[in-house]
């Protein structure tokens, strides 16, 4: 069993923490072998193998909805540099490495960021949505995630979720990065897209599905920490299909341990 505690760092060692594993990361894009997708095709390859969408704007407890607003400015400038990129075989498609850093020179503004589980506002902020989207859809194609970071905290209690707890990635230029490799024969393009109301997003391919995937989660529970808080806990599985809706195989796919930030058991009167 994972038993996890907040960690209380210092500001300076979080800063030089960063610079750390960023010249890391930068040294591992230069030196580490791997053919990163970087080409842009502006014709869409013809087959949808799985796409989803996500609402742009949700009422967060305690959060300033004008964050929510600047998260779509920043949205928009990511996603065209994402948008139409083609995953050759053998390439590994790197989130960061496509966006880049999200400066304001670029026109990035301030938006929302969890920080050890408080929530602050930062330059850029907000692209987790992006990244938990790729991840979301990627895990119902063969593309392999070769790298994902799971979130280490739980800040809001379930609304209307529609997906497996756990089933995002969280990001942060550069050293938490979203890699997926593409060890397909065929390319697959990565189209994501703002309309007015929701983040796309969609994998095409130059073939139709051959597969067909269900994720689920299994043991999902939560444990009273010896700290005081409590921790959140489950493993992601996806169901394998063939074209003819038979299933083939059960993988296991990630687990997940987060802090909570909110009391789990909470019950109000009448319920």
């Amino acid at each position: 069993m994972v038993s996890l505690k907040p960690i209380r760092r210092s500001k300076l060692r979080i800063l030089i923490g960063k610079k750390v594993y960023r010249l890391k990361r930068y040294g591992e894009w230069l030196f580490d072998g791997k053919k990163y997708a970087r080409k842009i095709v502006d014709d869409k390859l013809p087959f949808i193998i799985k796409k989803h969408r996500t609402p742009l704007l949700r009422q967060l407890k305690d959060v300033d909805m004008q964050l929510q607003r600047n998260k779509i400015i920043n949205l928009q400038i990511a996603v065209k540099r994402l948008h139409k990129v083609i995953i050759e075989p053998g390439e590994t498609f790197s989130y960061w490495r496509l966006i880049g850093n999200t400066t304001k020179r670029k026109g990035y503004v301030e938006g929302m960021i969890l920080h050890y589980g408080k929530v602050t506002v930062g330059t850029g902020g907000g692209l987790c949505q992006l990244s938990n989207l790729i991840y979301w859809i990627t895990l119902h194609t063969p593309l392999i995630v070769t790298e994902r970071y799971r979130h280490s905290y739980d800040v809001f209690p379930d609304s209307r979720r529609s997906q497996p707890f756990g089933s995002g990635a969280t990001c942060a230029y550069n050293y938490l990065d979203l890699q997926i490799k593409n060890e397909t024969h065929t390319p697959y393009q990565l189209n994501v897209y703002l309309t007015d109301t929701h983040l796309n997003g969609e994998w095409r391919s130059i073939a139709l599905a051959t597969r067909t995937y269900k994720i689920y989660e299994k043991a999902h529970h939560f444990t009273r920490e010896l700290w005081g808080g409590y921790v959140r806990h489950n493993s992601i599985f996806r169901k394998v299909y063939d074209a003819d809706g038979n299933q083939i195989d059960d993988e296991f796919v990630t687990e997940n341990h987060a802090i909570t930030m909110y009391e789990p058991f909470l019950t109000y009167e009448g319920e």
